[in-house]
């Protein structure tokens, strides 16, 4: 009689813990609006992929528009309303330690996303390679004006993402990497406040005026720089224009490329990086222990590594996996590119 009465409190403490995990909150914060992915792409996939792993658990979304002050009242805000987990991807990776802090102190568990948090060690971390993709972009610029012929000893700028954001810091250390290598000499490097693509063309306007014809090539750090820069080329009459890197394949940046206006871009559809996220965040709500494929910055950490996106292969890794389809990037001036190159 002991026996089954022990086995009973045993299940009924099961079901209790089950009941508890199918009614939990996980809350998923997202940095700014100037990138068009967390609203098209990192939520819809963070809440299809909680949908099929717990379809009674509430999902709080929230984006902070740049705004850290907004980002800690929103992280305030979803602790009180319940949140186990937040899935936290910071305005400001530095002022994100203190977030952690106070999800640590009220049992709160921090999944960083995309970018991370250096100062205070998150409970995981998931994200591309932002060091790789760095290194990825710069290289493939390096090796496309090895083989254009331009001459040892030109010049490049460099234009690097928000100076707040642990991310983008990676990801210039991966460019640093793969020029410093090279036989090509940076020029001039900017970091863009709020990764905002006016500030980019701005200082990329300066540095036209500044270099002229002495820029062979620009390494920009996403596609929204990129555009930036190349905007302030064409508004400055520069033909042809030299090859620009970018990041994030967004529909303008494949636009562009498509167009011989932007030299490559990364493909890193955000649908991965928000599935796994979930997938973590469920582990955690379990009390589990989420598996990791290396650390940084002394968090668990799973980092997935993109493909480099220019004309050559764009048929390839875009339009044949499914991650866009003509309809969506073939419109307009871009109709006739897009023919030429096979895509329709």
């Amino acid at each position: 009689m002991t026996k089954f009465r022990i086995f009973a409190a045993s299940a009924l403490a099961v079901a209790a813990a089950h009941a508890a995990h199918a009614e939990a909150t996980v809350a998923f914060l997202m940095p700014d609006q100037a990138s068009t992915r967390y609203e098209q792409h990192d939520y819809p996939g963070f809440q299809a992929a909680m949908d099929k792993l717990c379809a009674e658990c509430k999902v709080i979304y929230q984006n902070a528009n740049g705004d850290v002050s907004l980002q800690q009242q929103q992280f305030n805000s979803v602790i009180a309303q319940g949140a186990s987990v937040v899935v936290l991807d910071p305005v400001d990776s530095s002022a994100a330690a203190t977030l952690v802090q106070i999800a640590h102190s009220q049992d709160v568990k921090v999944v960083a996303y995309d970018r991370p948090i250096p100062d205070v060690p998150a409970d995981f971390y998931v994200s591309f390679d932002n060091e790789g993709i760095g290194r990825a972009i710069a290289q493939s610029l390096v090796d496309h004006l090895k083989a254009e012929g331009v001459p040892e000893g030109e010049g490049v700028l460099q234009i690097n993402g928000s100076p707040t954001d642990a991310a983008a810091g990676l990801i210039r250390d991966g460019i640093d990497s793969a020029l410093d290598n090279s036989a090509y000499k940076t020029l001039s490097e900017f970091d863009t406040p709020d990764w905002a693509p006016p500030k980019a063309q701005e200082w990329a306007a300066g540095q036209i005026t500044r270099f002229g014809d002495e820029i062979k090539g620009i390494v920009a750090a996403n596609d929204g720089t990129a555009g930036g820069a190349i905007a302030a080329m064409k508004a400055a009459g520069v033909s042809p224009l030299p090859p620009v890197t970018g990041n994030d394949a967004t529909i303008a940046a494949l636009q562009l490329i498509i167009a011989g206006d932007q030299y490559n871009t990364i493909s890193k559809p955000s649908e991965i990086v928000a599935e796994a996220a979930a997938g973590v965040a469920m582990k955690l709500v379990r009390g589990e222990t989420p598996d990791a494929t290396t650390e940084l910055y002394d968090t668990p950490s799973q980092l997935f590594v993109p493909a480099v996106v220019t004309q050559e292969n764009i048929k390839a890794e875009i339009f044949d996996k499914g991650i866009q389809t003509a309809a969506e990037v073939c419109t307009g001036e871009y109709a006739e590119p897009c023919a030429k190159l096979g895509l329709e």
